[in-house]
C-alpha cells in the first residue's frame, strides 16, 4: 500500500488547507449562531472544485479517488462541521449512486451539473419505521406506463432544502423483502415531492436536514437507478464506500482538537507553570495523538481498498465505527483540557463536541457497524479462514 499523493494533490490540498484555515474557519462561529453558510463560501467551494470530489474527470468532476478524497475532506473537517456535512453528503451519499450505477444518459443528465455545484445531491433512505432496519420501507413505487409513482416518506434527510437531485429507495415489490426495494433519480421539480419540516439538531449548524414526502410523486421509468429491485444492495454499497469519507472527515475535526488543545495547554497557566508540565495534561494530549494517527491509518488503508476496488463492507464498518469513537473520545478530553473554557459557546471546543456525538448515529449507528463486523467474522470463519486478516 502506497498512500503518497501526486504533486497535484498535494497542491490542492495545500490550497484547501489555506481556504478552510483562512476563509472558512473564521467565520465558523458566524455558521453556528446564523444556522447558515453563506453563499459566497458555497461559491468559493463550487469554484475550487469541491462539489466534484466524487465526479469523473469526463463529466467534469475531479476524479481523484477514495484516497484523494480522503485527503481533501481531512481537510475541511478541520472547520465548521456543518460545512464538512454539505460537501460530504454531496459528494458521497448524493452523487455516488450516479457515478457508480448510473446509465450512461442519467451521467451526462446530471454529472456535470452536480460536479459544478449548480446541482445538490442528496440521499433518502431513511423513515420513521426504517433507520437501523432499512429494509423495513413503507414508500412505495408502482409503475403505471412510462412513469412510477412514488407514494411515502423520508425523514432525517440531510441537504434536503437546498437539494435539486435526491437518490430515493422505494419498494417496488414488497413481496421479494429487501430484493423488492429499488432506487430512483428524483429531481426537485418532480410534481409530488414535497419538502418538509426542517429539524432543530443538537449540532451540525448550517447543514439543514429536513422530512421529505411524496405525494403521487410521478418519477420517468428512465430515471430508475441501476436495475429495478437492486435498491437495498445499492444503498449498501453507496453507505459502505462512503466510510471512509466520513471517518477523514472526522479525522480532520480531531486532528484541530488536538492542535487547539496543545496550544491551550502551553497558554494555561495553573499552579504557576503551564498545564502542559502537568502529567495528567501529557497523557491526554498522548493518548489523542495516539488516536489521531490511529485512525488517519486506519482511514486511508481503508480509502486504498476501494480505490483498488476490493470489497470494503467489514473494513468500511470499522473505519466508521473507529472514526466516531475517537472523534467521541477526542472532543471530550479537548473539553476537559479546556476546563470551563471549553463547555461555553465562545471556543469552538463546546461546537466539535456537541457535532461529535451524531457520528455514531447518522449513516448507519455504532451498533449496526458491529454487527456488520461480526456477520462477515462469522462468515470468513464459516468459509475456513480462522486466521481473519484486514
Amino acid at each position: 500500500m502506497d498512500f503518497r499523493i501526486s504533486d497535484e494533490l498535494e497542491e490542492m490540498r495545500k490550497a484547501v488547507r489555506d481556504f478552510v484555515d483562512n476563509t472558512v474557519d473564521p467565520i465558523a462561529d458566524q455558521i453556528e449562531r446564523e444556522d447558515q453558510i453563506p453563499d459566497h463560501i458555497l461559491q468559493m467551494s463550487k469554484d475550487m472544485g469541491l462539489f466534484g470530489l466524487s465526479i469523473p474527470e469526463e463529466y467534469g468532476g475531479l476524479g481523484i479517488g477514495m484516497v484523494g478524497k480522503c485527503v481533501i475532506y481531512e481537510e475541511i473537517g478541520r472547520t465548521s462541521n456543518g460545512y464538512t456535512t454539505v460537501l460530504g453528503c454531496h459528494n458521497a451519499l448524493g452523487s455516488v449512486g450516479i457515478v457508480e450505477m448510473g446509465n450512461e444518459e442519467q451521467k451526462a443528465k446530471y454529472l456535470p451539473k452536480m460536479a459544478s455545484g449548480e446541482f445538490i445531491g442528496a440521499f433518502a433512505l431513511t423513515e420513521p419505521s426504517a433507520g437501523s432496519n432499512a429494509t423495513n420501507l413503507k414508500t412505495t413505487a408502482v409503475r403505471k406506463g412510462d412513469k412510477y409513482i412514488i407514494n411515502g416518506s423520508k425523514h432525517y434527510i440531510t441537504n434536503a432544502p437546498i437539494a435539486d437531485v435526491f437518490t430515493v429507495m422505494a419498494v417496488t415489490d414488497r413481496s421479494k423483502g429487501a430484493k423488492g426495494i429499488t432506487s430512483f433519480i428524483v429531481e426537485k421539480g418532480f410534481k409530488g415531492l414535497i419538502i418538509g419540516k426542517t429539524e432543530e439538531k443538537m449540532g451540525l449548524r448550517g447543514s439543514h436536514t429536513a422530512e421529505v414526502f411524496f405525494e403521487d410523486c410521478e418519477v420517468p421509468v428512465e430515471n430508475v437507478l441501476g436495475q429495478e429491485g437492486m435498491g437495498y444492495i445499492n444503498a449498501l454499497k453507496i453507505l459502505a464506500n462512503g466510510r471512509a469519507g466520513l471517518a477523514a472527515r472526522n479525522l480532520g475535526s480531531c486532528q484541530k482538537l488536538l492542535e487547539l488543545s496543545l496550544k491551550y495547554a502551553h497558554e494555561r497557566v495553573q499552579f504557576d507553570k503551564p498545564i502542559i508540565e502537568q502529567q495528567i495534561i501529557q497523557h491526554y494530549l498522548a493518548e489523542m495523538a495516539l488516536d489521531v494517527e490511529t485512525l488517519r491509518t486506519m482511514t486511508y488503508r481503508v480509502a486504498w481498498m476501494v480505490d483498488q476496488g476490493m470489497n470494503v463492507l467489514k473494513e468500511s464498518a470499522m473505519v466508521k465505527l473507529l472514526g466516531s469513537e475517537i472523534y467521541n473520545r477526542i472532543a471530550d478530553k479537548a473539553v476537559q483540557i479546556h476546563g470551563g473554557l471549553g463547555y461555553i459557546k465562545d471556543f469552538p471546543i463546546e461546537r466539535y463536541y456537541r457535532d461529535a456525538r451524531i457520528t455514531k448515529i447518522y449513516e448507519g449507528t455504532s451498533e449496526i457497524q458491529k454487527n456488520i463486523i461480526a456477520g462477515q467474522l462469522m462468515k470468513e470463519f464459516e468459509k475456513g479462514n480462522h486466521l481473519v486478516r484486514g
